[in-house]
């Protein structure tokens, strides 16, 4: 079943989080089990504390969407170990046309080598001149001519090695054997196999006919094996018995495994001349493989947004998957689709306030601790329904979700503020918590934000602040940098800000000291920060 991933904005928020997992929720819990929360970062202490408070792990992390081979409908041919014949890989490639080559693996199933049918036709080419078999193990042969061991020398044998001769009748003197390693195919010819026999050749393929009482007592030193095919047969599937490891191409073989980005696979490809490309899974193996076809078209990941709609804060590789939906309470921004889709933005302070109605909708009362972790995202994106983003809508929402997780919301809220920012917390890890990077009328420019009960105590740390502000700003080309230090208690933000200090001036009627103002009733980036500064660049 292929995933369909639900994911948040980039340095998710406890919304963006929680709003992918409820509605991952509700789309299993209607038998769409393939819907599949993800996030794009490290989440925040506060979204830790509140998973813990209601006992749920964090999402699955992704870092990006770019298409991988293991989106791709790649072949699965038969995949031989290195001991099996060549007649049973040829057989595998006469049942599937559209293989042009088996993989050869080891007892690990790691690769080995690569077979083709030019493989096994060059050999067979080979055999013309030279037919002469070495060390091929006597079950491969008693396998390949559907065989039966008639006699073995006194000693166990395990191969059979020799020059193949097919002995046909003749009138004259029998000629002399050459050499002991001679594996004889003969018929019924009592005087050719007495011979034989006497002279201690390796072995003897019997074509349908029976061995002698009287030449069976003289086996001493050869292997005797009947088999019901004509010499003619037995001659061309003798060659066929020696493992496939000795015919596949070794050496420096072009591999893929399943991790593997098909924007760099598809640059060697095109570099290559090989029809098949074997794929290894991150143990090394072998899994399928990859030919020049598969990259035309490849199967794109499928994805539902939320909480966001701007390709800037979401996930990377996003233009290479199928959008299937969008959910979103912020400004209508730049992402786009090749085919209509469910889109669903709402005017209200919170997504997970819009992902509870869909519950209502449909009939469906998500669990108690399902509802108090909707309630806690609720009561955090609002800032405890201080946020001018903040509607009747969310508070009552909430509402029914903290009467369905049996909480009171008040203690909810001091519990999730109170514990937001704690003090051994490295600055750039609080700076990036909740960072965000917009693009409005040719300005590039990052908006972070805290939110807090203590803004006093975390400026202590301002210039440690403002460094990594300053850093970003250059490492970014950034014309603005601003970090919101949200003040539940004092229902305002104090603001730092790097870069562009006459534009927010401007924009907030505000004078920056020491690169600090305080906005009192300012506590939404999304609808009262970037809406100013929109404005105010036209």
């Amino acid at each position: 079943m292929e995933r369909i991933y639900v994911t948040g904005h980039r340095n998710p928020d406890t919304d963006s989080v929680v709003s992918a997992m409820a509605y991952a929720a509700l789309r299993s819990s209607l038998g769409e089990r393939q819907y599949t929360a993800a996030r794009l970062g490290q989440i925040s202490d506060e979204t830790r504390l509140i998973l813990n408070l209601f006992g749920f792990e964090p999402p699955l992390l992704i870092k990006n969407m770019r298409t991988q081979v293991q989106d791709l409908d790649f072949d699965v041919p038969p995949i031989l170990h290195e001991a099996v014949t060549v007649n049973r890989a040829w057989s595998a490639m006469e049942e599937d046309k559209q293989i042009s080559a088996i993989p050869v693996t080891d007892d690990e199933g790691r690769l080995r080598g690569m077979l083709t049918a030019g493989d096994i036709a060059g050999f067979d080419m080979e055999t013309i001149e030279a037919p002469d078999l070495r060390a091929v193990p006597l079950f491969n042969i008693l396998s390949v001519l559907e065989g039966q061991l008639l006699g073995e020398t006194e000693d166990v044998v395990n191969t059979i090695s020799g020059e193949v001769i097919l002995a046909l009748p003749q009138a004259g003197e029998l000629p002399p054997f050459r050499q002991k390693e001679t594996i004889l195919i003969c018929g019924n010819q009592p005087d050719m196999l007495r011979r034989a026999v006497e002279f201690g050749v390796a072995c003897i393929i019997l074509c349908q006919a029976e061995l002698p009482d009287d030449i069976r007592r003289l086996v001493k030193n050869t292997c005797i094996i009947s088999t019901p095919f004509d010499s003619l047969r037995a001659v061309r599937r003798i060659f066929q018995a020696i493992p496939v490891s000795r015919l596949a191409q070794k050496g420096e073989i072009t591999s893929f495994h399943l991790e593997d980005y098909i924007d760099d696979v598809r640059e060697i490809v095109l570099q290559s001349r090989y029809r098949s490309y074997p794929i290894l899974d991150s143990q090394e193996r072998v899994v399928g493989t990859l030919s020049r076809y598969h990259l035309i078209k490849p199967r794109r990941k499928r994805v539902v947004l939320v909480d966001h709609n701007e390709a800037a804060q979401s996930v990377p590789g996003l233009e290479q998957t199928d959008i299937l939906a969008i959910i979103d309470h912020h400004r209508l921004a730049d992402i786009q689709t090749k085919n209509p889709i469910y889109f669903r933005n709402e005017p209200v302070g919170s997504t997970c306030t819009i992902v509870a109605g869909m519950y209502q909708e449909r009939g469906l009362m998500p669990s108690p601790k399902l509802a108090g972790l909707m309630a806690a995202a609720i009561v955090s994106d609002t800032v405890m329904f201080k946020s001018p983003t903040c509607t009747p809508r969310d508070r009552k929402m909430a509402e029914r979700m903290a009467y369905i997780a049996d909480l009171s919301l008040d203690e909810l809220g001091r519990k999730i503020f109170s514990a937001s920012t704690p003090e051994d917390k490295p600055v750039e890890e609080l700076f990036f918590t909740d960072f965000k990077e917009f693009h409005i009328a040719g300005h590039d420019f990052g908006v972070s934000q805290i939110t807090c009960v203590d803004s006093d105590r975390q400026l202590l740390r301002k210039e440690e602040f403002l460094r990594i502000m300053e850093n970003a700003r250059t490492e970014h080309g950034y014309s603005m940098v601003v970090l919101m230090l949200t003040d539940v208690l004092l229902e305002g933000s104090k603001i730092l800000c790097v870069g562009g200090e006459d534009t927010f001036r401007q924009a907030f009627n505000v004078e920056l000291k020491d690169h600090e103002a305080f906005l009192p009733r300012i506590m939404s980036r999304k609808k009262q920060i970037i809406p100013m500064l929109s404005a105010l660049w036209g």
